[in-house]
C-alpha cells in the first residue's frame, strides 16, 4: 500500500505542478512561465544516483522538473522536489547531495523542495552545514510538512493543490477512524474541488479516481455514496475514463506479467472502487461476464 500511495501521491502532483507551484512560491505566475509547460526528469535523477539500484533502492518520490521562467528569457531552472514520510539522519546530506549532482550536469539554477507527508511536522533545521579547518558550507533548502496547515486554512486556499496535501492528511488516519468518517471527509475533498471551477471535467475524473484510491475504503456502501455524490455535483457520470487511469497506475506499479494478468487488476480496481456490477464492468472493460464472476470470487475468498 505504501509503495501505491508513494507513485498515486507523486503523480498528483505532476498533475497539478502549476498549482504546486502556486502553493509554495508567491506571484508564481509571474516568476514562471506556466505556458511553456514543464519536463518532467525522472530519467535523468535516476542517471545521477546510480547507486540506488545497485542497493535494491527505488526512489519513486523523488521529482526532478525543468521550468521556464516568466522573464521571457531562454534560461530554465530546475525544481527538486523530495517527497518523504520521514526525515532521516541523513536526509539533509542527500538533499545537499542532489544539489550538486544536478548542479554539476545541467549548471542550470535549482529550487529545492522537501515535502514530508508523516503524521508529524518537521521540525529540524532545512539546512546541511559542514565546517572543518576554515572550510565551511551551508546548504538550505525549502521544506514543508503536510500538517503544517490547517483543514480550514487548507479548504480556504482555493488552490487545488491544498486538496492533494488535505487528501495526504487524510490518508494518515485511514485504519484509525470509522470508514463512515474517513468516507465523510472524503466527500468534503470532493466537493470542495469540484466547486472551485478551476478544474475542467478530466482533471477532475482524475483527481476523483487519484482520491478515492489514495484514500482506500473497501465498504461498498460509502463507495457508493461517494459516486451518486460525485454524479449529483458533476451533473453527469464520471465513470467513463477510468479504465484508461487503472492502466496507468498498474503499469506505474511495474505489472508487466501479460494481457491476461492486466484484466484481473483492471477488474479488481473495478470491483473494489466502484459500485459497477458485473454486466457495466464487462460492458467497460470487453471482457467476458464468466471471467469477472470468476475474478469477483477470488477476491471475495482473499478479504
Amino acid at each position: 500500500m505504501r509503495k501505491k500511495n508513494d507513485i498515486l501521491l507523486k503523480s498528483a502532483f505532476e498533475e497539478a505542478f502549476p498549482d504546486l507551484l502556486r502553493f509554495f512560491f508567491e506571484d508564481a505566475d509571474n516568476i514562471f512561465n506556466m505556458d511553456r509547460g514543464f519536463e518532467f526528469m525522472d530519467k535523468e535523477l535516476s542517471e545521477l544516483f546510480p547507486e540506488l539500484e545497485k542497493q535494491g533502492g527505488s526512489r519513486f518520490v523523488d521529482m526532478l522538473v525543468k521550468t521556464f521562467l516568466g522573464s521571457g528569457e531562454e534560461e530554465w531552472i530546475l525544481i527538486h522536489i523530495e517527497i518523504e514520510s520521514v526525515s532521516g539522519r541523513n536526509f539533509a546530506k542527500r538533499m545537499f547531495q542532489y544539489y550538486y549532482r544536478i548542479l554539476d550536469r545541467f549548471e542550470v539554477e535549482i529550487v529545492a523542495l522537501a515535502v514530508f507527508t508523516g503524521k508529524k511536522n518537521q521540525n529540524q533545521p532545512a539546512f546541511y552545514q559542514k565546517n572543518f579547518l576554515g572550510t565551511k558550507i551551508t546548504y538550505e533548502y525549502n521544506a514543508y510538512g503536510i500538517q503544517q496547515h490547517s483543514e480550514k486554512e487548507l479548504l480556504a486556499m482555493n488552490n487545488p493543490f491544498a486538496f492533494i496535501v488535505l487528501a495526504a492528511q487524510k490518508a494518515l488516519l485511514m485504519g484509525k477512524i470509522p470508514e463512515e468518517e474517513l468516507g465523510e471527509q472524503r466527500l468534503t475533498i470532493a466537493r470542495a474541488l469540484i466547486q472551485t471551477k478551476q478544474y475542467d471535467n478530466e482533471q477532475i475524473r482524475r483527481f476523483l479516481y487519484f482520491l478515492k484510491t489514495f484514500i482506500h475504503i473497501e465498504n461498498f456502501e460509502i463507495n457508493s455514496k461517494f459516486d451518486k455524490e460525485i454524479n449529483s455535483l458533476t451533473g453527469k457520470e464520471t465513470a467513463m475514463g477510468i479504465i484508461e487511469t487503472i492502466k496507468m497506475l498498474a503499469k506505474e506499479e511495474g505489472i508487466e506479467k501479460g494481457r491476461e494478468e492486466e484484466k484481473v487488476i483492471i477488474i479488481k480496481h473495478l470491483l473494489k472502487i466502484s459500485d459497477f456490477d458485473v454486466d457495466k464492468i464487462s460492458f467497460l472493460t470487453g471482457v467476458a461476464k464468466e471471467f469477472i464472476e470468476e475474478v469477483k470470487i477470488d477476491l471475495n475468498n482473499n478479504r
